[in-house]
């Protein structure tokens, strides 16, 4: 009897681990994402409190072609820098919770439709649109195939933000030309654009050359 105990408790003891290790990852996702930025009007500042994030611009800018300061100007517009946040449910006699009026979600607030040809595409099955690796990397991705439809400078931040809103179809028919709200968006992601490109000049050297094995001029 002794021993028939102890026999079943190791499995038991194994299923309570992976329990418990699910729990974790589930929560750890929660947990890691980071907080928005405090001085978003700065890129230098957001970079200083998420180095990381500069890398994942980069690389995006290398692979795609939009600025790094429009990439963060994009993110800020969207999200305001916040990594789950998604369109405010309608709520119905003021308490019963409807449907959300899309399915945008994350840094970037890619849709479904479209997040799912930039894995097909692009990405992978594992990206994800709270990472801000997958959303600089999504936008770089969008804002090229906007060019390839459009003929959109990709320095030219207002128009491919008007773009990014409407799609390239919408874009083409002029109709962000009758939304002063998404008119008023893209000029200022164009300003903020501008703003972090000339912070940006200022102090992306430190993020060139930060980590231990990068030499200048060799780490640009």
């Amino acid at each position: 009897m002794f021993q028939r105990a102890n026999s079943t408790r190791g499995p038991a003891r194994l299923r309570c681990l992976g329990v418990l290790l699910a729990l974790s990852l589930l929560t750890g996702c929660a947990t890691f994402a980071p907080n928005p930025p405090q001085d978003q009007s700065n890129v230098c500042e957001i970079f200083r409190e998420q180095p990381s994030w500069y890398d994942y611009a980069r690389d995006s800018h290398q692979q795609w072609g939009t600025p790094i300061a429009t990439q963060m100007s994009f993110i800020q517009q969207e999200s305001s820098f916040r990594s789950h946040v998604r369109p405010d449910r309608k709520y119905y006699l003021g308490f019963i919770p409807g449907p959300r009026p899309s399915s945008a979600k994350g840094y970037a607030q890619a849709q479904d439709p479209v997040w799912g040809e930039y894995r097909d595409q692009a990405g992978s099955l594992f990206a994800r649109r709270t990472h801000m690796k997958h959303a600089t990397d999504f936008i770089g991705w969008y804002n090229a195939r906007t060019r390839a439809q459009t003929g959109i400078s990709l320095n030219n931040p207002e128009h491919l933000y008007y773009a990014y809103h409407e799609g390239a179809g919408g874009y083409q028919r002029g109709t962000y030309r009758q939304k002063p709200h998404v008119l008023r968006a893209g000029r200022e992601v164009a300003s903020r654009a501008g703003r972090y490109q000339a912070q940006l000049g200022a102090c992306e050297a430190e993020f060139q050359c930060r980590k231990f094995y990068q030499v200048w001029p060799f780490c640009r």
